[in-house]
């Protein structure tokens, strides 16, 4: 969650935005509309050799781990841990460098046809991000084992964007909740992503399309992760999202208020 701790840093950036505005329409600060939002994801579940299970949260990458509650190698240079507390609850947590940046609770349903995930993101100032999300199960029959899918999540907490120039004609989108900032050219290059949750190995590309639309594309080890078509209202109060996740057919879309 973005916030001003000194009155005086609070007028100057909100003058200063006004400002650039009249050149670029993008520049502001962005609180996300659940309620106009339609938020889709997907992850995989299976169980491999070794009492292990592979979890793909999307992107088509893989991670392996033995679900005995000890920290394991996952994707760029983070842990995660899997600990088995029920039959029917596993808890989940991705670190950094021994920092938490997520956990969540899987609890499934009697029938097993419903999984319940209680996911909280921690800022690097010691913010929190927290949704609650029931996924249908679209592949397997018993278990965490299986294809998993939702379409409603419950925000409960607020998430905004902030939108800053950068170096003349770019752009920062500061995603202040998740500690990372995407500082962009419009050139087509891959630009590394900074803060103190960017993963190692992510970049973002960019270009605008026209004068109220860009198109963003997200990597991870020079794979694509996503992309991001970001449109905005010809009145310049509404910015939406478009987002594709690799290896998924239907994209979330985040509906964002001017503030």
């Amino acid at each position: 969650m973005f916030r001003h701790t000194i009155q005086l840093l609070l007028v100057t950036c909100l003058a200063s935005g006004t400002v650039s505005e009249a050149n670029e329409p993008f520049v502001g600060e962005w609180k996300l509309d659940p309620s106009k939002s339609k938020l889709t994801d997907q992850m995989k579940v299976e169980s491999v050799a070794g009492n292990k299970y592979a979890f793909d949260f999307g992107g088509g990458s893989a991670e392996t781990i033995a679900p005995d509650g000890t920290d394991q190698p996952g994707l760029a240079s983070t842990t995660l841990s899997i600990t088995i507390e029920a039959p029917d609850s596993w808890k989940v947590v991705r670190k950094h460098e021994g920092r938490i940046l997520l956990m969540a609770y899987w609890k499934l349903s009697k029938d097993g046809n419903t999984l319940t995930d209680d996911f909280t993101q921690f800022g690097p100032n010691g913010s929190t991000t927290n949704m609650k999300t029931v996924y249908n199960r679209v592949a397997g029959t018993s278990g965490f084992a299986g294809t998993w899918e939702s379409t409603s999540e419950a925000l409960n907490s607020s998430y905004v964007i902030k939108v800053q120039p950068y170096e003349g004609d770019g752009l920062s989108f500061i995603y202040s909740s998740q500690g990372v900032t995407k500082n962009l050219k419009f050139d087509g290059k891959d630009y590394p992503q900074v803060g103190a949750n960017a993963l190692p190995g992510s970049t973002t590309a960019a270009r605008r399309v026209n004068a109220h639309t860009l198109e963003m594309t997200s990597k991870l080890n020079d794979k694509v992760a996503s992309t991001q078509e970001i449109r905005l209202s010809s009145d310049r109060k509404t910015l939406t999202m478009i987002v594709h996740a690799a290896g998924r057919t239907r994209p979330s879309i985040l509906v964002f208020e001017r503030q």
